[in-house]
């Protein structure tokens, strides 16, 4: 059997400049990568002014290496051109073009014989083009921008067009793949494979010890966020719950972890938000970290919080819940399918502060079984999602192969 060969495509994956960004992706392919051939391309947007933007926003396209190595795998990001608020219709088209001669070598050099893409706009639609011009198959995995960008017309239909052209279509969670479905994509065609946790990283340490390592005090109980600081992830819906809050709970800490990303920066607006209701000594900016790190803030703390607006499937539920914390969170995307039953958490109506604010005082007084919540987060380990993966393609490039060999279609469609 021809073993798979793989492109990781997508414009999201970790630099220097924004360790954090996408990854949930590197975490997930670099698993795979331990059983077979992987390399990274992660196109970047380019216009020629953009360094004059960056001097009135630090954040806007941080430059990143053209290539680097990260844990033996190589990472190319070839640049394409996007100009800011403009013909972004045409950003699918230009990232393939831009990306074509790199694949081209890559495929000269016998690299890659599957390109994997995520996100099915514009890293999808990209990956399909690329697929019918090197004539490979492409498998592309549904994240959660699904379902913001169906509510544009082109961007719905692109993303469509390149759902139909996909050889594979994997999903992290159900919600997207009967999202897709009401979009006109045939559901067998979609395979779920969640997120998983790696259960040794995110294990628990003593809650003395980790809240003596952030200055915390022992008596007094702890939320957690963890995330981007952007509008999306609801840092602010949950701080203006914490006033009453610490009405009930005087001792009440508030943790952000996390810092700008692709979507924006929003610290500045929290930071004032938070002096404005009078919270300084109550909630702490602790920056972003990197995975191994994150069990400390974790350990320390006695409530997961996260009040988003759209959600694929949150990896930091099942790292939370690996360290033995309850998750509080809202009825969006993939949410649900992770914190499936009582016993994990509390999930509540999106926008509806009076049922955040409830959930996490119930949750702060409610006695967890943590050790439970921990098991069910151990269960969820990267093993068996990556299993999953490495079977679907295994099965396309073995299926691509016999079919040349037969001079059948040039492409077969992925499992359900």
């Amino acid at each position: 059997m021809t073993l798979p060969r793989i492109v990781v495509f997508s414009s999201l994956f970790p630099s220097p400049a924004q360790p954090t960004a996408g990854v949930f992706i590197r975490e997930r392919m670099f698993r795979v990568a331990q059983r077979m051939p992987l390399v990274v391309v992660s196109p970047r947007p380019w216009f020629p002014f953009q360094g004059l933007i960056r001097r009135y926003r630090p954040h806007f396209r941080v430059p990143a290496p053209r290539i680097e190595v990260h844990q033996g795998i190589e990472i190319h990001r070839p640049r394409f051109l996007s100009i800011p608020g403009l013909f972004r219709g045409l950003d699918s088209l230009s990232m393939a073009l831009a990306s074509l001669p790199l694949l081209l070598r890559l495929k000269r050099e016998g690299r890659f014989n599957l390109i994997d893409a995520h996100f099915a706009y514009p890293d999808g639609h990209a990956a399909t083009l690329l697929g019918r011009w090197l004539s490979l198959p492409v498998t592309i995995t549904l994240r959660g921008t699904e379902v913001p960008h169906s509510r544009t017309r082109w961007r719905r239909a692109l993303m469509i067009r390149a759902l139909r052209a996909a050889q594979g279509i994997f999903s992290v969670s159900d919600s997207l793949r009967q999202h897709v479905a009401g979009l006109g994509i045939d559901p067998e065609r979609v395979q779920v494979v969640g997120n998983g946790v790696d259960s040794q990283r995110f294990a628990p340490m003593p809650k003395d010890e980790a809240r003596a390592a952030l200055g915390i005090p022992d008596d007094g109980p702890v939320l957690i966020s963890v995330g981007g600081l952007v509008e999306r992830k609801g840092f602010h819906r949950v701080i203006e719950c914490l006033p009453q809050l610490r009405a009930q709970f005087p001792g009440l800490i508030f943790l952000i972890i996390g810092g700008a990303g692709p979507e924006g920066d929003w610290s500045e607006r929290l930071a004032k938000q938070v002096a404005e209701l009078g919270l300084l000594n109550a909630v702490r900016f602790l920056g972003t970290m990197q995975p191994d790190r994150l069990r400390v803030p974790l350990s320390a703390s006695d409530v997961f919080v996260l009040a988003t607006r759209n959600e694929g499937w949150a990896n930091v539920f099942l790292e939370a819940m690996s360290c033995g914390l309850p998750v509080v969170t809202t009825q969006v995307g993939g949410n649900r399918e992770v914190v499936c039953n009582d016993a994990l958490g509390m999930v509540v109506p999106f926008d509806d502060s009076a049922a955040l604010q409830h959930a996490m005082m119930k949750a702060l007084q409610h006695d967890w079984d943590r050790q439970a919540i921990r098991a069910y987060a151990v269960a969820n380990d990267w093993e068996k999602r990556v299993d999953m993966l490495c079977d679907a393609f295994n099965w396309l490039v073995s299926g691509k192969m016999q079919a040349e060999v037969e001079g059948g279609e040039e492409t077969v469609h992925g499992r359900g």
